[in-house]
């Protein structure tokens, strides 16, 4: 089974000061038993601004060392404040150049997806406008994906949003971007049960262009839903890492391990029966 564990899922052990990137690296090889690991970037990265930036190269470097010491290979780094759209234009454009420096550090770590975020807000609009886009946020998203793409397909990952935030939320709105960016370098990180928007049309409409995903552990609690889930993937092609992302409020090592077994669980029914 090609498994992963995201790394947001030790966010709070990484906040209470228990851990670091190479603690997680070194729980995921020998704790896990897994050579595959999703890379959050809110672990290697300064958060004394609103734009997070990214450390020296020298220090990139060594997690790089750490990663090939242990022979793991980094399946998807997840990027936050580096979104694409953003109202104020001044902060589009820092998050813009933030996006640049993590996509050099995708190739130094050797990722083989990266997701980066359309933008958007978390909260509904009172309008009834959230999970829209107007005409130009849909071709600065669309234009930007494609400068992205491109820079992926020179380093040889595959570049995306998650539907996470904003226009992604809606499946319909996620499916239009696919098709207008059209390159092969182009994937969603697929999180499962994140639609706001036709949930339960959504995880078919995204599929073809699925290269990674995350199931919570919400979503594992229900065996039956997440077997159907994982089928429709299968269905359409997927071939991609099934993650878990699950950043449970304390004891997370053995949240990681119960969430892990699920995913598996679920896996072997959706490939075997």
């Amino acid at each position: 089974m090609k498994l992963s564990i995201g790394g947001y899922s030790f966010n709070n052990t990484f906040l209470a000061g228990k851990m670091d990137v190479f603690g997680y690296l070194e729980s995921v090889k020998h704790r896990y038993h897994l050579s595959t690991v999703d890379l959050y970037n809110g672990f290697f990265v300064d958060k004394s601004t609103d734009i997070w930036r990214l450390a020296d190269e020298a220090y990139l470097r060594k997690i790089r060392e750490a990663l090939d010491e242990k022979q793991m290979t980094v399946v998807n780094i997840a990027i936050d404040t580096a979104a694409l759209w953003d109202p104020d234009e001044n902060k589009r454009e820092l998050q813009y150049q933030n996006a640049l420096q993590h996509l050099h550090a995708a190739a130094i770590l050797g990722a083989k997806t990266v997701r980066i975020d359309t933008g958007g807000s978390y909260s509904n609009d009172p309008n009834g406008d959230f999970y829209k886009m107007n005409e130009e946020q849909f071709e600065h998203i669309v234009t930007r994906y494609q400068e992205y793409c491109q820079i992926a397909a020179d380093y040889g990952f595959m570049i995306g949003p998650e539907n996470h935030m904003g226009p992604s939320l809606n499946p319909h709105f996620l499916k239009q971007i696919a098709e207008a960016v059209n390159h092969p370098n182009f994937g969603v990180l697929h999180h499962v049960d994140r639609w706001k928007v036709d949930p339960e049309l959504g995880d078919s409409i995204i599929a073809p262009w699925a290269c990674h995903v995350h199931f919570g552990a919400n979503t594992l609690a229900n065996e039956q839903r997440s077997v159907q889930i994982a089928r429709v993937l299968l269905d359409a092609g997927f071939d991609g890492y099934w993650a878990i992302e699950h950043n449970a409020p304390d004891n997370q090592y053995a949240e990681v391990e119960w969430t892990l077994a699920a995913m598996k669980k679920v896996l072997h029914k959706a490939l075997n029966n």
